[in-house]
């Protein structure tokens, strides 16, 4: 496998990511750049886009994930609470959304999927072979707005301690939609919103 992180354009830089398995089958997360972008990287590795995959629905995650559908014919995956065709979720259709718990696999990669609504009702995260994907679930030391149509803290909190007890390892890099990287094991033990959730819970 080999990664690519494709920042979004400014001023949100958007953080996006083209995975490339080892039979040159691409899968693009959150396709918020210029679909130049990706297509440029696929370019340069002999390689061709089968999956989209967007961790929710908001217009910096999907920016150009239907001009890369139809180009390449790539399977197109987000859940149906965010395909609303308005200004923040631009997004009428998919060709698939997510199973609890699923895996979703091209070649060797194989991504396992879990529902964390909170940020928006149809958000995701993804994890891959070590790389766990948090859209704006969870960012580094944060978590995602909660007040934009579709937000609830209830629900966010719930997914926090969600993903707290999943089984995923602590080494896993944890890739969010915005800002720095981080570890899966560091924000359990330093992310502010985690702890208070799982807190909470045990009260």
């Amino acid at each position: 496998m080999q990664a690519f992180h494709i920042p979004g354009a400014a001023p949100l830089y958007t953080n996006t990511f083209l995975l490339i398995s080892d039979a040159g089958h691409g899968v693009v997360i959150d396709p918020a750049a210029p679909a130049q972008e990706y297509e440029k990287a696929l370019a340069q590795q002999g390689a061709t886009l089968s999956l989209i995959l967007c961790t929710h629905g908001h217009y910096d995650h999907v920016g150009s994930a239907e001009a890369l559908r139809k180009k390449w014919g790539a399977k197109l995956y987000c859940e149906q609470a965010d395909l609303l065709e308005n200004q923040l979720f631009p997004l009428s259709q998919a060709d698939s959304g997510y199973e609890e718990g699923g895996e979703i696999g091209l070649d060797e990669l194989k991504f396992t999927v879990w529902h964390t609504p909170g940020h928006t009702q149809g958000s995701v995260c993804l994890l891959c072979e070590g790389l766990l994907f948090t859209g704006d679930t969870v960012f580094q030391g944060s978590i995602g707005r909660t007040d934009l149509p579709g937000g609830d803290t209830r629900q966010m909190d719930e997914s926090l301690r969600k993903l707290a007890g999943l089984p995923i390892s602590r080494e896993a890099q944890l890739l969010p939609g915005h800002g720095e990287f981080s570890h899966f094991g560091w924000e359990l033990d330093n992310n502010w919103y985690i702890k208070h959730a799982c807190k909470d819970a045990n009260r």
